[in-house]
């Protein structure tokens, strides 16, 4: 067999494999992006940062993905708990005026520097350290969902901690990402 022909064949066998994964996606009604997999990977509009800095960016990606997930989820607990507790009008009741406040602040420096608004939502303005403040602030009505007030604060404070360098761009140590899977791990813990 030539080597054209075993290009060939390769070709061919990608072909075949593609076919069965867009099938597979199909039946289980899933998407594995695998076209988004092609246009993240052209790194040709930002050739001009350094081939480590962009290895070590996709690496950080995997725990910039994580934190989204973990933090999108905790707003979400939070706004469900207290609308379904307070009703609609919860912000003004079950929110400390000091965050509130801040929100505002944060919500008209954004307003002013004319970009587009981040959300509609109040709660996308705080910041994680005033989600936690919030839950606490409102504890009986989360105390279904967490099964310890003293370890609730202890495990905020290190994911915290850890959100540090992933929302700043900087590298987790590799100690560092190892806390972030146990912490993790405690997190849901905490609401099992």
């Amino acid at each position: 067999m030539t080597t054209e022909d075993r290009l060939k064949l390769f070709a061919l066998s990608a072909q075949l494999a593609e076919r069965d994964l867009d099938a597979l996606e199909q039946s289980l009604g899933v998407d594995l992006e695998r076209s988004q997999l092609t246009e993240e990977k052209d790194e040709s509009y930002y050739p001009q940062f350094p081939e480590v800095v962009r290895r070590e960016a996709a690496q950080m990606s995997r725990y910039y993905e994580v934190f989204y997930c973990l933090e999108r989820s905790i707003r979400e607990l939070v706004r469900e708990t207290l609308e379904a507790a307070k009703g609609v009008a919860w912000w003004d009741s079950a929110v400390p005026e000091a965050i509130r406040e801040s929100v505002q602040r944060n919500i008209d420096r954004e307003r002013d520097s004319g970009v587009t608004m981040r959300s509609e939502e109040k709660l996308d303005y705080t910041t994680f350290g005033e989600l936690g403040e919030i839950v606490r602030a409102n504890w009986a009505l989360f105390s279904d969902t967490f099964n310890s007030e003293k370890a609730f604060p202890k495990i905020m404070t290190s994911l915290n901690v850890l959100r540090g360098p992933i929302a700043h761009c900087c590298p987790l140590a590799e100690d560092e990402v190892v806390r972030l899977r146990l912490t993790l791990r405690d997190w849901f813990r905490l609401m099992e």
